[in-house]
């Protein structure tokens, strides 16, 4: 017996009892929709964080001011000044594992252009803070040296800052004040979208540090303090080793004796960012096998209806056996009814499975994204799965004595 012959027998027989067909089929149209959308749906986040970790920079660590104690309470971290822009130079010229030491500090107000404005917050950054942040300028220039030793009263806008401001129009060479300060607007930074806490990052505005604090906090101290320090490690460095060596150095500088706590913190973000990146990998794998249940659950009930139907068709069964059919020409029969009643059902749940993602990413604003792997996977198993489960009814078939079989009432 050709395959051709098999497909249509196969067919036929799926058409005879089309109400047990369709709910046999069921399971493995459920399964493959779920696989599919339950891959699509962590795949989605694992891009997610893939996106977040690209928007904060590779190889990046924050150093952040210490904590100090006030009758007997510890304030949190930030509440003691013990980071400067010294400390960042020190850093980016003492330690050859790091690529770039970018001090920042922060300030918030309004920003305004003309009749609109917007409540923001604006950090003063040097030339390394970009190379430090991965961080892109879209339009216009970025800061050079220049503007730092000059405290230039120069500006660079995030992209939700340009869009309130002056939406579709050009904001490079424009004029904006931040609290009563004329600046002028000199570029705009490529999108960043949200950080690891849902804030949004493109909705700042970028300065001279120097600017920051001479012209806009009126700040003249010699101490000139930081808010942050985004350290950049070179590729192929060992970041625990260069982190240990960071600390070292900050200790000396700041005369910490030995067993005293450090006044400044330290951050590791890409053991953060790793450890998630894993966590959403791992994810992404379990919902996959959760789903693969439904599979499991419908090879089952395929395995039940082809003993059924060999049960009910053990008189043609016989009569095929008499007219010359051999055993291994009844076997591909009803093997190749079970892949095809696994493989109807799969492209089922392919349809399925692709409308519910969409759904899902419509209704709920989840991030989904489709692969062709995780859909012929699905398929592969589908049809896996009618082999496992339709081989033992197929040999039990293929076995029966013509005799026997003719005689089966």
């Amino acid at each position: 017996m050709n395959w051709v012959a098999s497909i249509r027998i196969a067919l036929r027989a799926l058409r005879v009892n089309k109400l047990r067909s369709t709910l046999t089929m069921l399971g493995i149209i459920i399964g493959v929709a779920a696989v599919i959308t339950m891959i699509a749906i962590g795949a989605g986040a694992q891009a997610r964080v893939e996106e977040q970790i690209r928007s904060l920079g590779t190889n990046l660590m924050i150093l952040l001011p210490g904590s100090v104690t006030a009758g007997g309470v510890r304030m949190g971290l930030g509440s003691r000044n013990t980071l400067s822009e010294y400390d960042a130079y020190a850093v980016q010229r003492e330690i050859s594992g790091v690529q770039a030491a970018a001090p920042a500090l922060r300030s918030a107000g309004q920003v305004v252009f003309a009749n609109s404005n917007w409540s923001t917050a604006f950090f003063g950054v040097t030339p390394e803070y970009f190379d430090a942040r991965n961080w892109v300028v879209a339009s216009g220039r970025g800061f050079e040296l220049p503007d730092l030793s000059g405290s230039a009263k120069v500006a660079l806008l995030g992209e939700t800052v340009a869009r309130n401001l002056f939406g579709d129009a050009d904001p490079v060479g424009q004029s904006i004040r931040l609290r009563n300060v004329p600046f002028t607007v000199i570029g705009t930074l490529a999108r960043k979208g949200q950080s690891l806490m849902g804030q949004d990052q493109d909705d700042v505005v970028l300065i001279p540090i120097s600017t920051l604090r001479s012209r806009v906090q009126r700040s003249h101290g010699k101490l000139r303090p930081v808010g942050s320090i985004s350290i950049k490690v070179r590729d192929g460095e060992d970041m625990k080793e260069v982190e240990e060596q960071i600390k070292s150095l900050l200790r000396q500088r700041h005369r910490i004796q030995p067993g005293q706590e450090d006044d400044f913190n330290l951050r590791n973000l890409s053991e953060v960012l790793a450890a998630r990146e894993e966590s959403s990998r791992i994810m992404t794998l379990l919902l996959a096998a959760v789903a693969s249940v439904s599979l499991l659950v419908g090879g089952i009930g395929i395995m039940n209806i082809m003993l059924v139907s060999v049960t009910e068709r053990t008189r043609e069964i016989g009569l095929r056996m008499a007219v010359g059919a051999r055993a291994r020409d009844i076997l591909s029969q009803f093997l190749v009814e079970a892949v095809t009643l696994a493989l109807i059902g799969g492209l089922l749940g392919i349809a399925l499975g692709l409308g519910g993602s969409y759904l899902i990413a419509h209704l709920a604003g989840w991030r989904v994204e489709l692969r062709p792997d995780s859909v012929l996977l699905a398929v592969g198993f589908a049809a896996a799965v009618g082999v496992f489960f339709g081989f033992y009814p197929a040999r039990k078939a293929s076995r029966l004595l013509p005799i026997e079989a003719l005689r089966y009432e």
